[in-house]
């Protein structure tokens, strides 16, 4: 199998912590994908048409996209059980609002990266972020006790949304006011497939 992916995508970064956490990682070849969100991204659109990565090529069927998708591919190859039947909406559930923070963080990153200077607009970026702010809210209020136990889809979703405010953010400080969640980050943070798929640096 080969995966298209980016080495600063929080969303790739999920798949890769996952073909860590379930020994697979030695059967995909990762394949650094340019993306363009206003063109196409020819080494992109051949496996998936919405020029997005990440995106998972087999020899046994067609390539699969988005992450979760891909996510819910490779725990059922592997029979992890990242989605535990007995708790699967409030994993599911997790995963959605870590991919919704990813989502408003990586948007936020493309306001300033495409959009010419005059054009970007500092209201709808602060926007974006009101949204990561209400979903950390929420974990650290509601979700915290679903993060700890055997490792699910949940958690790895979360850890990878954190580790890209990290990475592109920081200076907005998410753990602040958010203790038990920025402790578990760093415990998180210091497992082997965290540390394998880490991201350049900023």
């Amino acid at each position: 199998m080969k995966l298209l992916t980016s080495p600063a995508s929080p969303f790739a970064r999920k798949v890769r912590v996952v073909l860590h956490e379930t020994g697979q990682a030695q059967e995909v070849t990762e394949i650094a994908a340019a993306t363009d969100p206003l063109g196409d991204p020819v080494d992109v659109i051949h496996a998936n048409p919405l020029g997005k990565i990440p995106a998972l090529v087999r020899e046994d069927g067609p390539a699969l996209y988005d992450s979760r998708v891909i996510t819910r591919y490779l725990d059922a190859r592997a029979g992890a059980r990242l989605y535990p039947e007995n708790r699967i909406w409030e994993v599911l559930t997790l995963e959605a609002t870590a991919d919704g923070i990813m989502d408003a963080a990586l948007a936020m990153v493309l306001e300033s990266r495409v959009r010419p200077e005059g054009a970007r607009s500092e209201k709808w970026v602060e926007g974006q972020w009101r949204k990561v702010e209400r979903a950390l809210d929420a974990i650290e209020a509601r979700w915290v006790s679903h993060l700890e136990g055997r490792i699910d889809m949940g958690q790895i979703a979360v850890a990878c949304a954190l580790a890209y405010l990290d990475l592109r953010h920081a200076a907005r400080n998410w753990r602040e006011g958010r203790p038990q969640l920025a402790a578990w980050a760093d415990r998180f943070a210091s497992r082997d497939s965290m540390i394998a798929t880490a991201p350049p640096a900023a």
